[in-house]
């Protein structure tokens, strides 16, 4: 056994597991953890304009990097967060968020204190947030060893957020801790069970007529991606994505297929994937938003669902299984086919975009102008809403890592994730797409990006208002309008002098001259594209009515004919 302080013993955990930055923002009953970490090597505090951008933040930088780490203070701080971590648990991301507590000996005797409901009770906030993360626990010198390492393990195993009080008063006493490599790999499958799993693939493969593999989130949470790459490859199976898979695999690829989304899909999608002998799916989670309204209907007897613990095959259940060591065997083992064995899938190419200099901006031009902009290996990170469904359309080159919230769907996310993801990976470029309803609500953190000192590129879609509300109902009512702001001024507001590029889009001609400059733009460009307000992209037209109709039922209000698709134009 080795002797250290609790505080530092948590900075070393998080060190083993990868995390160099950690998001959020000071409170008291943090700071004596925070003396802790600016003490640390290799690892620092990055502030934010507040606890919810954090969470976001923490996010993005896990689902680039493997894992992220949040602190806030107790009570106001955490609570603030909440939607945030509610989202990472949504979207399988395993962030671990940390927050300074009241001091042991007062929750111990119950003093009333500020950040608490001056009652005493100082489970009510771990209480509100258990629902949401798969550990909510707090601390003590006695149990902080076991306790950490398990809410760490939890979440990296899991995939989920974990939550740690550590009381403000035992952050620099002295603990015994192991001495040895911390891990939270996977144990290693039952070989028995691990070797009839591989031989049960492979033979319901051979005896298959029309393979599929279907691509969903879970594939890059578990680390997945490279084995799936090589199966497909391998053995020629063509793969379609579902809408919260995308660009997971390649999209320009002769063995794409499409996206799968029930009665919704690309064309010729869904007979492919519902007609498969052999579907191999990674635990999808329809909703109504990738199913078509729940129109999808898979091969129940043709499923072949992997976990990464557990895979399923027609009905039988293999357990004891570290499917990434299964997946391994199978890339290893399943027969090589030649393109001209199988059918291909659509190998969608974008074609380069041709511009009408004094054409105004519309959305029906404006996303295949953008998908032309995108290259191989960029980050694109496409706001929930208007910006999502055009970029959805677009078919991804290879390499490109896809960020957005398909399921939890919280409006700003993206302007903090994105902070997060380029903390992960700088030498990544990052493309943001965001309305400008969503970017207000999380607009400060603008400024730590900046003060950071990162690159991206930032398109904001200026439509004055909520499009996708709009086209789901109100389409002229002011609730969903917003403040008209100079967003573009804003980059000198939040970093007077900065190197940061800035654009006024109304033109093709002008978006042509925008996204070439910023392809040379060290230091980043934040491009605010003007759009008419009654404009969107031909699906979020289909997928405002029908939310209408599912959201308010036959009687309930809708958007007059004359209005939808084109209002006061």
């Amino acid at each position: 056994m080795a002797t250290t302080t609790i505080g530092e013993f948590i900075i070393a955990r998080l060190k083993a597991v990868g995390i160099t930055e950690i998001l959020g923002v000071p409170g008291d009953f943090n700071l004596s953890f925070l003396e802790q970490i600016q003490e640390a090597d290799d690892f620092r505090f990055v502030g934010t304009c507040n606890e919810l951008n954090a969470a976001y933040a923490a996010d993005g930088y896990a689902r680039q990097h493997g894992v992220g780490a949040l602190l806030t203070t107790y009570g106001v701080g955490e609570l603030s967060a909440l939607n945030g971590i509610a989202g990472s648990r949504a979207e399988h991301v395993p962030v671990i968020s940390i927050a300074g507590a009241p001091p042991q000996y007062a929750t111990e005797y119950r003093w009333h204190l500020h950040h608490s409901l001056a009652d005493g009770d100082f489970g009510n906030m771990l209480d509100a947030i258990r629902p949401f993360t798969e550990v909510a626990t707090r601390v003590s010198p006695m149990n902080v060893v076991d306790e950490v390492d398990r809410a760490i393990t939890t979440c990296i195993r899991e995939k989920r957020p974990v939550h740690i009080q550590i009381p403000s008063d035992i952050t620099h006493l002295e603990i015994d801790v192991p001495e040895s490599e911390f891990s939270v790999a996977l144990p290693h499958s039952d070989p028995e069970r691990l070797e009839t799993t591989v031989t049960r693939f492979l033979q319901l493969f051979d005896a298959a007529r029309q393979p599929v593999f279907l691509i969903d989130q879970d594939i890059d949470r578990h680390g997945f991606t490279d084995l799936y790459r090589l199966i497909i490859d391998r053995a020629q199976i063509p793969y379609a994505h579902m809408a919260s898979g995308k660009a997971i695999l390649a999209e320009r690829d002769p063995l794409y297929l499409g996206i799968y989304n029930g009665a919704a899909s690309s064309p010729g999608v869904q007979a492919v994937v519902e007609g498969s002998d052999f579907c191999v799916t990674t635990n999808p989670r329809f909703i109504e938003g990738n199913s078509g309204s729940f129109t999808h209907n898979l091969p129940a007897d043709h499923i072949i669902n992997i976990g990464d613990q557990h895979i399923s095959m027609g009905g039988e259940y293999f357990v004891g299984i570290n499917s990434r060591e299964a997946l391994e065997l199978i890339a290893a083992q399943i027969p090589r086919r030649l393109p001209a064995d199988t059918s291909p899938g659509t190998g969608i190419e974008i074609p380069d975009a041709q511009y009408e200099p004094d054409a105004t901006l519309t959305h029906a031009r404006l996303w295949p102008q953008l998908g032309s902009f995108v290259r191989e290996g960029d980050v694109v990170i496409a706001e929930a809403g208007t910006s999502n469904i055009g970029m959805g359309q677009i078919p991804m080159p290879a390499g490109v890592q896809y960020i957005n919230s398909p399921i939890w769907g919280s409006i700003g996310f993206t302007l903090p994730a994105l902070l997060g993801s380029q903390l992960a990976a700088p030498q990544r470029r990052h493309l943001l797409f965001i309305g400008d309803g969503s970017f207000q609500l999380t607009a400060q953190e603008l400024s730590t990006i900046l003060r950071e000192q990162l690159n991206p590129i930032i398109f904001v879609l200026n439509n004055r208002g909520y499009t996708i509300e709009r086209y789901i109902l109100g389409m002229e009512r002011d609730y969903n309008d917003v403040a008209a702001w100079r967003y573009t001024e804003l980059v000198n507001v939040f970093s007077p002098g900065s190197s940061m590029q800035t654009f006024q889009v109304h033109t093709e001609g002008e978006l042509d001259a925008a996204l070439r400059a910023a392809e040379r733009a060290a230091h980043g460009a934040f491009i605010e594209l003007h759009l008419d307000p009654f404009d969107a992209p031909s699906g979020l037209q289909v997928f405002g009515p029908q939310t209408a109709a599912f959201d308010f039922g036959p009687r309930g209000p809708r958007n007059q004919p004359q209005s939808a698709g084109g209002g006061s134009q």
